[in-house]
Order: structure tokens, then C-alpha cells, then sequence
């Protein structure tokens, strides 16, 4: 089997020409790529876990069609064919018989914290409904594989806005935080939220993913937080 040429076949149909663009995708270095196609080698659940709509058939054996997912399928035809959707409830909340939760495009907002506010100039790409979910104020795509395999990039999250507070955090529980650093640089991920060793005005960010190690920030860093709610994955096989 060539492999390189899988590689390839997989880097154009994503439209990334320059290796270097490929390999930021991936979450690997550029030497690594070039490594895999010199190689004929590549790390297949990498690409599974990144490349969310290939065809796992072509990725282990090379057979065309890549099949990726049609942009012009609507989210509600995929949300009906779904049947791998997980929904995390607390005690406390109450059960919404039927809602429309607006999903949002986090990469072309234009600025992330936004979504932990009122969504003032967003607008959503579309809304989901599924039955019987708690109380949620949006909805966005998961990237990265820090909580893998729970969650895989390409799925998608439900969320509730929470005060931004240490005494409103349920601990251990899966939060989407929005951080900023010391040089003001923003990001958003999802967390498993512990207490910190540090002291009370610190939070840790843990990963589900074993080969992320956890992260402590000051509360001051947080800029928002939600409650993550539900995930869906679409799971489609032709």
C-alpha cells in the first residue's frame, strides 16, 4: 500500500498544498510529514482523529473513494441519521423537551469570548434539536484531540454560559473555557476543571487525552467559561 500516496490524496482533498499548512493541521512538525512521506509510514489514528470526514476504508486501504463528508448536507440530516450523542446533566438541571440551540462557527467569530456573552453581531451557521436536553446557549465544533477519545475533533458540543467565578465552578466537571495568557494571546479549549495546588485564585485544565499534560492558570486569565452540556458525534459510513 502506498501510503505516501494516501497522504497525498488526503492533503488535497482538505486543499492544503504546502506541507507546512498539512502538518499545522495534524498537530505535528513539518520534518514529521516529510518523515511519514519519505517513510511510506504514516500515524493512522492521527489522521482518523484530525481528518474527521474521511472515509476510514480509504485510510486503511488506499480504495477510492475518500467520501468525505458533502458541505451541502445539512446539519439536520445529519443530526437525524446520528445515533452517537451523549448528553451530561447535572442534578440541578432542568430537562428542555424541545429547543433549537444555535451552532456557531468559533473560527470566524470575531472574537471567541463573544460566544461566553450575548452573541451580539454573531450569527449562527445553524441550529440543532434534540429532545429532552438541558437548558443551552450555543453550540460549536470541537478541534484538537486534548479530550480524545470522549471527544474527537469534528464533534460537536453543547454549552451553558456560567459565571465566571471560583465558587460557581462545579469542580471536575468538563467546562469551554476561554483563556487569555500573559502576552494577551486568546484561546479556547475544552477542559476537565480540577482545583489547583497553587491556591485558591488558581484553576487546573486537565485533558482527557493522557499525552497532554494538565495546565494551571490564574482565575484572572479565564475570560469565560461554559458548562458543557452535550456532544454529538456524526458517524457517517457510505
Amino acid at each position: 500500500m502506498d501510503k505516501k500516496l494516501i497522504i497525498n490524496k488526503i492533503q488535497d482533498a482538505y486543499q492544503m498544498s504546502k506541507d507546512g499548512d498539512f502538518a499545522e493541521f495534524l498537530g505535528i512538525s513539518k520534518q514529521s510529514l516529510s518523515n511519514w512521506k519519505s517513510r511510506n509510514t504514516y500515524d493512522i489514528e492521527l489522521l482518523y482523529t484530525k481528518c474527521v470526514n474521511i472515509n476510514p476504508v480509504f485510510l486503511l486501504t488506499g480504495e477510492e473513494p475518500i467520501k468525505l463528508i458533502s458541505e451541502k448536507n445539512s446539519l439536520k440530516e445529519e443530526f437525524h441519521n446520528n445515533k452517537d450523542s451523549q448528553i451530561f446533566k447535572l442534578k440541578t438541571d432542568e430537562v428542555v423537551q424541545k429547543q433549537s440551540v444555535p451552532l456557531y462557527d468559533i473560527q470566524a467569530s470575531a472574537s471567541v469570548v463573544s460566544l461566553f456573552k450575548d452573541h451580539i453581531g454573531e450569527k449562527p451557521i445553524d441550529h440543532i434539536t434534540i429532545p429532552n436536553l438541558p437548558k443551552c446557549d450555543g453550540a460549536i465544533y470541537v478541534s484538537g484531540d486534548s479530550m480524545y477519545p470522549l471527544l474527537k475533533s469534528g464533534d460537536i458540543i453543547m454549552y451553558k454560559k456560567v459565571e465566571n467565578a471560583l465558587d460557581a465552578i462545579f469542580w471536575g466537571e468538563m467546562y469551554l473555557v476561554s483563556i487569555t495568557n500573559d502576552y494577551g494571546d486568546e484561546f479556547v479549549m475544552v477542559k476537565w476543571l480540577h482545583r489547583s495546588e497553587l491556591g485558591h485564585d488558581f484553576v487546573k485544565l486537565v485533558s482527557e487525552n493522557r499525552h497532554h499534560q494538565p495546565t494551571e492558570f490564574h482565575i484572572k486569565n479565564i475570560k469565560g467559561l461554559a458548562l458543557i452540556k452535550a456532544s454529538v458525534r456524526i458517524n457517517s459510513m457510505y
